[in-house]
C-alpha cells in the first residue's frame, strides 16, 4: 500500500471521529458547560484519554509494529506475528487485570493527585470525580487490548478498522448524551463516564472481529517470559514516553489548573485542545501511524534510501497541511470557538477564555505534528530509548514552563508552555536523527516550505480582515454559525491552495506520485 494510500485512510477515518468528536463536544458544551460537573468529568475522562493515546496511538505501534514487520518478512511470517501476539496478549492481561483492579480501589488517591481536591469548590466535587473516575477505569484494560489487535493490523497493513475504532467512542458519548442524559449537569455528567467504558468495550469487540477475519486472532496461551516478550516490554515503556510527551504534558497541565487555577479552566484548556488536536489527528497521527510500518519494512529490506525518501514526503505533506491549519487556529481562535461552542451553558465569557488557550496551544501545533513523523524514524529501527529521553527533557521543560508562566497568564501560560517543550522535542529529534545521517531534507522539502510560510502569511492576513467583520454571524443561528465557518476556512484555504500553487510551495503531481510508488508489502 502506497504511503498517501495509508495516510489517506487513516486520516478520513479520523476525521470522520473528529466530525462526530465535535459533535460530542458541542452537546458536552450545551449540556455540561464549563462548570463544576464538567471539570469533574473531563479529570475523570484525562486518564483513559491519555492511555487512548500512549497505547492506541504510541507505545504499542512503536514498540510492536517493528517487530511484528520484522516476522512478517520471515518464510512462516502471519503465523510468526500471530504467535508474537499471542505472547504478547498472555503476559499483559493478567497485569492489566490486576491494574484496573488497584486504580479502581485506588480512585480517591489518584484524584487527590491530579487535583489536590480542587481548592477553589467544595468536597462535592471532589467526590463527584472520585465517582466518575470509577466508572471511566474499566476503559483503561480496554484500549490497551484494542491497541494490542490494531497493531496487528497495522503491521500487515489494514488500517481501516483501528483508524475508525474511536468513532465508536464519539458514538458512545453522543449516545448518552443524547439520550441518557439526566436532568442536572451531574446525572449527565455520570451517563458520559459510563459510556466511557461502554465505547471500550464496543472497539474491542470491533477489533476482534477484523483481527478473525484476517485470520490473525489470537489464541490466549500460557504466559511465558520469552525472549520476544523481554524485547517487547524493554521497547513499551520508552515508545510510552517519546510517542506520548503531547499527552503526558496535557496531564501536567490539567493537573496544574485543578490545582491552582479557578473553576473552569480544565474546561477551557480541553475544548481548546480539542480543536488544536483536529489538525493533529487528520495530519500527524495518520501520517505516523502508516510511516511506522513501511519505514520498518524498507530499513528490514536494507533501503535506507528509500527510507529517507518517503521521510522526506511524510515530512513536506505533514508541513503543507500543518502550517495553513496553525495559522488559522492563531488568528481566528475566537470567532472559531464562539461559532462551535458558544450557546447553551457555554457563556462568551467561556468562548473568550478557550480562545486564549487555542492561540496558545497552536503555536506548537506544526511542532506537535512534526514529533508524530520524525518519532518513527527512530522506531521504525528498535530505538524506542532515545524519543524517551527527548521526551522527558521536554516533558521536565514543559513543567518548568507552567509553573513559570501559570501566574502571570493563567491558564494561557499552560497552553503556551505545552507548545514550547513540543518545539523543544522536535529540535532534540531531528538533532539526533541528523547526527545518525537518518534525516537530511532534501532540495524538494527545502525549497517548498518557505513558500509554504508565505502562502500561509497571507491567510493570516485575510483572517484577520474577515474575523472581526465574521463575529455576529458566528453568535447567531445554526446556519449562520456554519456560514461563517465556511467563509473563513473556505476563504483562508482557497488563499492558500491557489497562492501555493503559483509560487510553487507544493507540486501536487510531484508530491503525490512520490507518495504513490508501491512499497514492500507483507
Amino acid at each position: 500500500m502506497a504511503l498517501v494510500r495509508a495516510a489517506s485512510t487513516v486520516g478520513s477515518l479520523t476525521l470522520l471521529s473528529r466530525i462526530l468528536g465535535f459533535t460530542r463536544d458541542l452537546l458536552m458544551a450545551r449540556y455540561l458547560g464549563a462548570g463544576l460537573a464538567a471539570d469533574a468529568f473531563l479529570v475523570a475522562f484525562r486518564l483513559p484519554n491519555l492511555f487512548r493515546s500512549l497505547f492506541a496511538e504510541g507505545a504499542f505501534s512503536a514498540a510492536f509494529v517493528p517487530m511484528a514487520a520484522e516476522r512478517l518478512e520471515q518464510p512462516d511470517g502471519r503465523a510468526a506475528a500471530r504467535r508474537l501476539t499471542e505472547q504478547a496478549l498472555a503476559f499483559l492481561l493478567p497485569i492489566l487485570l490486576g491494574f484496573t483492579a488497584v486504580m479502581l480501589v485506588a480512585a480517591g488517591p489518584v484524584v487527590w493527585a491530579m487535583t489536590g481536591g480542587f481548592r477553589d469548590a467544595g468536597p462535592e466535587k471532589f467526590a463527584l470525580t472520585v465517582e466518575l473516575t470509577r466508572l471511566t477505569f474499566p476503559y483503561l484494560m480496554l484500549i490497551s487490548l484494542v491497541a494490542l489487535l490494531g497493531g496487528v493490523l497495522n503491521a500487515i497493513g489494514r488500517f481501516a478498522a483501528m483508524a475508525a475504532a474511536p468513532v465508536l467512542l464519539n458514538l458512545a458519548l453522543i449516545s448518552a448524551l443524547l439520550l441518557f442524559r439526566g436532568s442536572t449537569s451531574v446525572e449527565t455528567a455520570r451517563a458520559l463516564a459510563a459510556a466511557v467504558s461502554v465505547a471500550g468495550l464496543l472497539q474491542f469487540l470491533w477489533l476482534l472481529a477484523f483481527v478473525r477475519r484476517a485470520g490473525m486472532a489470537p489464541r490466549l496461551v500460557v504466559p511465558r517470559l520469552s525472549p520476544d516478550v523481554r524485547t517487547l516490554l524493554r521497547r513499551i515503556g520508552p515508545a510510552a514516553i517519546g510517542a506520548g510527551a503531547t499527552q503526558l504534558n496535557l496531564l501536567v497541565s490539567t493537573v496544574l489548573a485543578a490545582r491552582l487555577l479557578a473553576e473552569g479552566s480544565v474546561s477551557y484548556l480541553y475544548y481548546a485542545d480539542r480543536l488544536n488536536q483536529l489538525p493533529l489527528g487528520l495530519i500527524g497521527v495518520g501520517m505516523g501511524v502508516a510511516l511506522l510500518p513501511t519505514l520498518a519494512r524498507l530499513i528490514g529490506a536494507g533501503r535506507e534510501d528509500a527510507a529517507l525518501h518517503q521521510q522526506n514526503r511524510a515530512l513536506e505533506f505533514a508541513l503543507f497541511l500543518a502550517i495553513p491549519a496553525a495559522t488559522a487556529l492563531v488568528v481566528a481562535a475566537l470567532p472559531i470557538i464562539t461559532a462551535l461552542f458558544q450557546h447553551g451553558r457555554f457563556t462568551p465569557a467561556d468562548a473568550a477564555m478557550a480562545a486564549r488557550a487555542l492561540m496558545a496551544f497552536s503555536l506548537g501545533l506544526p511542532a506537535y505534528i512534526l514529533v508524530k513523523v520524525l518519532t518513527p524514524g527512530y522506531h521504525a529501527r528498535g530505538d524506542t530509548r532515545t524519543p524517551m529521553r527527548f521526551a522527558l527533557i521536554a516533558i521536565a521543560a514543559n513543567l518548568l514552563g507552567n509553573l513559570l508562566l501559570i501566574w502571570p497568564f493563567g491558564h494561557v501560560g499552560i497552553a503556551l508552555a505545552t507548545a514550547l517543550s513540543a518545539w523543544l522535542n522536535v529540535a532534540l529529534l531531528a538533532r539526533g536523527l541528523g547526527r545518525r545521517g537518518r534525516l537530511a531534507p532534501d532540495a524538494a522539502l527545502r525549497r517548498a516550505v518557505p513558500r509554504m510560510a508565505l502562502a500561509a502569511a497571507a491567510v493570516a492576513g485575510f483572517l484577520l480582515l474577515a474575523g472581526p467583520p465574521l463575529m455576529p454571524l458566528a453568535r447567531g443561528a445554526a446556519l449562520e454559525r456554519a456560514a461563517a465557518m465556511l467563509l473563513l476556512v473556505g476563504g483562508g484555504a482557497a488563499i492558500y491552495l491557489g497562492l501555493g500553487t503559483l509560487i510553487g510551495a507544493w507540486q501536487p503531481r510531484a508530491l503525490l506520485a512520490a507518495l504513490r510508488r508501491p512499497l514492500p508489502t507483507p
